[in-house]
């Protein structure tokens, strides 16, 4: 059985009716439904049999849970004890009507009697309605203990109420127990944890204990008892000097006394705190009399505050070192290490022998050898100069002069290539091949006949005035090109005109004629015969051609057409708009198949893999 129980894990008491609506709802999903009246007699008897006994095994499946618990109070045992008996009774029931089922001869008879036991079975789960309810609330309680290992490293700290326990568990845990300046704040046990050598410790805050008999002490009180006779641990036995708990140090002592058979085979520490109060050479003879018989049993004592943490570590430290030398010592003494070779017979201590005479030295390389020897005789000989610097080292004697040379460590043929330029290749192609060897002279030559013209003057501008056919010749450019700037300004606006145009044919007369051909050449003077113009004789006897315009005519009416189907029927707008509505309502579904219209009918996936796949296990038959 493990060592920790952990009570948050327990299964939740349902009360009587939660019991019953859970038994009956299992009873109907767990078993068979559908029974008809042709059925063999023997198969409707089986049939209801199975729904009484399979209402027995589950009436209260967590009192297995319930009864691994050891809580040490009567009415728990007396709630576990009426669970138990109706237990019994329903098994009772179950038997007893299993039996009437055999003598059922029809399916109304087997009904009835499967409705009878079931209900006896429910009435006595609702009579134990206060016993579940008790229950629930005794693993609520547990679910909110605190999780204590029994067989670990631990602290145990108990004294009167409000001489400072909490506020030492706070100093040495990561713990945040609510602390106070009135007694009994600690209603329950606290646990904390710290490392100390590497090992996990805990730390038990017990509430404080009044000096009274046993049997007068209260639960609040009995918990510090309890922990302090069934735990292994060290016990830090808390007082307060300075009398602030309303305890005298004479009380302090008598508690100590008292409580003190529970110390036994357990170490004992004694922690004064509150020192920066009072100083324990500061309290009267009397009260000094009081704490030397702590002294005189040879226990320690230490002053400590937990306001300044004086003392604080100390305490701890020592109550740690006692609690493990004590468990060493409990280990050595047990008995499986006391019986005759307990511990030497589990342990093998190997040492070599020799096998035989033959001398087998360490096997070195000869490379390795000749290099020690060579460095050796360097050393002996004053050849220091020969062993190689590393690049650190040069680098730090040459300082600021110093340049990294990677080339000089190449390992070539022919020591002379380790600074050649290597050459720069290009598509395959060195550069270099293409580059003349005297590129840089000719480059100077070209540079120096350059200057040489400059200064001649041969890129100046010529002063000499232009002649009278050279000074026509520009200005009429001019004019021309001014003149293709206004026929181009002149085109962009007429292309900017957005309103319907006229065809050239019908706003203009035809400009391009024979006669008009002959009068811009004779303005030009240029003399043409008329001889050239007979090949355009025939073109010009020809009408021009010329797109008639249809001024004044209107279009024929087409035949009227019935309205759509869609609209027919429909009186008005608002109607037509509903009528649209509903139909792309309508086609939402079939949109969202993705189908091509109302008669596809296309199945993409012929066998699907979940329901073609694995095997047809229980519940599996309706849908597969």
């Amino acid at each position: 059985m493990p060592a920790l129980y952990n009570f948050k894990k327990i299964t939740v008491v349902p009360s009587a009716a939660d019991l019953k609506e859970i038994v009956l709802s299992k009873t109907q999903r767990k078993t068979p439904t559908v029974v008809h009246r042709h059925f063999a007699i023997s198969r409707i008897r089986s049939f209801y049999a199975r729904k009484i006994k399979f209402l027995q095994q589950e009436v209260h499946p967590f009192y297995a849970d319930l009864m691994n618990i050891l809580y040490d109070k009567d009415h728990y045992k007396i709630a576990l004890g009426q669970v138990n008996t109706a237990r019994h009774l329903i098994d009772g029931i179950a038997r007893e009507y299993v039996r009437l089922m055999k003598y059922g001869d029809s399916l109304y008879r087997c009904k009835m009697l499967k409705r009878a036991a079931l209900g006896r079975m429910v009435k006595l789960l609702r009579r134990q309605k206060s016993s579940f309810n008790y229950l629930e609330q005794v693993r609520q309680h547990l679910s909110r203990l605190p999780t204590i290992d029994p067989n670990t490293r631990t602290l145990i700290l108990c004294g009167f109420p409000n001489v400072g326990k909490s506020s030492l568990m706070n100093l040495l845990t990561r713990a945040d127990v609510e602390v106070q300046p009135y007694a009994f704040t600690t209603k329950a046990l606290y646990v904390g944890h710290f490392d100390y050598k590497y090992l996990r410790w805990q730390v038990i805050d017990t509430p404080g204990i009044l000096d009274q008999p046993l049997e007068e002490r209260n639960t609040i009180e009995m918990q510090a008892i309890t922990a302090l006779a069934h735990l292994r641990a060290a016990v830090l036995f808390m007082m307060d000097i300075s009398e602030t708990c309303d305890h005298s140090i004479e009380e302090q002592v008598a508690l100590f006394e008292s409580i003190r058979p529970l110390f036994v085979n357990k170490p004992v520490l004694v922690g004064m705190n509150k020192v920066d109060i009072v100083e324990r050479n500061q309290l009267l003879p009397e009260k000094i009399e009081h704490l030397k018989k702590l002294d005189d049993n040879a226990i320690p004592v230490f002053e400590l505050s937990t306001i300044t943490q004086i003392g604080v570590m100390d305490f701890r430290n020592m109550a740690c070192d006692n609690l493990l030398t004590q468990r060493v010592e409990t280990k050595l003494q047990s008995r499986k290490l006391t019986l005759e070779g307990g511990i030497l017979s589990r342990v093998f201590v190997a040492y070599p022998t020799t096998r035989d005479d033959k001398v087998r030295l360490p096997s070195i390389p000869e490379a390795v050898l000749k290099k020690k020897h060579l460095k050796i005789n360097r050393l002996n000989t004053d050849e220091l100069g020969r062993i190689r610097k590393l690049e650190r080292e040069i680098e730090l004697e040459m300082q600021d002069e110093y340049l990294l040379d990677l080339k000089k460590n190449y390992l070539l043929k022919n020591e002379e290539e380790k600074y050649d330029v290597v050459p720069e290749i290009w598509e395959g192609h060195n550069i270099a091949d293409f580059i003349a060897s005297d590129i840089m002279e000719k480059l100077n030559s070209v540079k120096n006949e350059e200057e040489a013209r400059i200064q001649a003057g041969f890129y100046d501008k010529n002063s000499v005035e232009e002649d009278e056919e050279t000074r026509k010749l520009l200005n009429d450019a001019m004019k021309i090109d001014e003149k293709e700037k206004l026929l181009k300004m002149a085109s962009q606006a007429k292309k900017g005109i957005t309103k319907p145009r006229l065809g050239r044919s019908l706003t203009r007369k035809r400009e391009r004629t024979m006669i008009r051909l002959e009068e811009q050449f004779r303005e030009l003077g240029a003399d043409v015969a008329s001889t050239q113009f007979k090949n355009l004789a025939q073109e010009q006897l020809r009408e021009p051609s010329a797109k008639k315009l249809r001024v004044g005519k209107s279009p024929s009416l087409s035949a009227r057409r019935p309205p759509s189907r869609d609209i027919q029927g429909i009186s008005n707008n608002v109607i037509l708009e509903k009528t649209k509505k509903i139909g792309r309502k309508k086609q939402r579904g079939q949109q969202r198949e993705a189908r091509k219209g109302e008669a596809d009918r296309h199945i993409f996936v012929k066998r699907p893999k979940h329901l073609f796949s694995g095997k047809r296990g229980l519940g599996k038959t309706d849908r597969r």
